[in-house]
C-alpha cells in the first residue's frame, strides 16, 4: 500500500512538473515548431482586415506576443490594433516559453474565425492565471481570429 501511495505522490509531482512552459530564451531568430522565416509576413492588423473578407487563410502574421500560456505554453495571444488573436500550437507538437510575451514574433500557420465556447473562454482563462471570480463572469461565447501555428519565429 506504501508503495501504491508513493508511486501516485510521485506521478502527480511529475505531471505538474511536465505540465509547465518551457524554460528559457526566446531570443531573435529562435523558431518553435516548424522552421519558418519572416518572408511575406502581413500585420496581425492586416490579417484581421483579410479575415473580413475570407474565411480562412493559409498566412504568415507578424506581430507582438500579448499573453502565453502560463500552464503549458501552448497558446499565445498577439496584439492586434483593436485586440487580440489566439494562436494555437497546432495539434499542441511544440510549445514556446513564457519569455516570450512583449516579443516580436511570425506565425505560419491556418487562420480562420471561430466561435470559441465559455468553457474553453474559462480553460484559457484558468491558464493565464486569472482569478476564480474573473472566470465567473466569462458568460458568453466569442468570435474570435484563431491560429493554428505550425511554425513560430521570433523576430525581435
Amino acid at each position: 500500500m506504501k508503495k501504491i501511495i508513493a508511486l501516485s505522490i510521485t506521478s502527480l509531482f511529475t505531471g505538474i512538473l511536465l505540465a509547465q512552459p518551457p524554460k528559457g530564451p526566446a531570443d531573435a531568430g529562435m523558431t518553435f515548431g516548424e522552421k519558418t522565416t519572416a518572408d511575406g509576413a502581413i500585420s496581425s492588423t492586416d490579417l484581421v482586415k483579410k479575415l473580413d473578407k475570407e474565411n480562412k487563410l493559409d498566412v504568415k502574421v507578424e506581430g507582438e506576443v500579448a499573453q502565453v500560456c502560463t500552464a503549458e505554453g501552448c497558446w499565445l495571444k498577439m496584439k492586434t490594433a483593436t485586440g487580440t488573436i489566439m494562436v494555437k500550437m497546432k495539434d499542441h507538437k511544440f510549445l514556446v516559453p513564457l519569455s516570450m510575451n512583449g516579443k516580436t514574433i511570425v506565425v505560419k500557420g491556418i487562420a480562420e474565425k471561430k466561435i470559441t465556447s465559455v468553457e474553453m473562454l474559462k480553460h484559457y482563462a484558468e491558464d493565464a492565471g486569472k482569478s476564480k471570480e474573473e472566470i465567473e463572469m466569462i458568460k458568453e461565447p466569442k468570435q474570435e481570429i484563431v491560429v493554428q501555428a505550425t511554425g513560430i519565429v521570433v523576430v525581435k
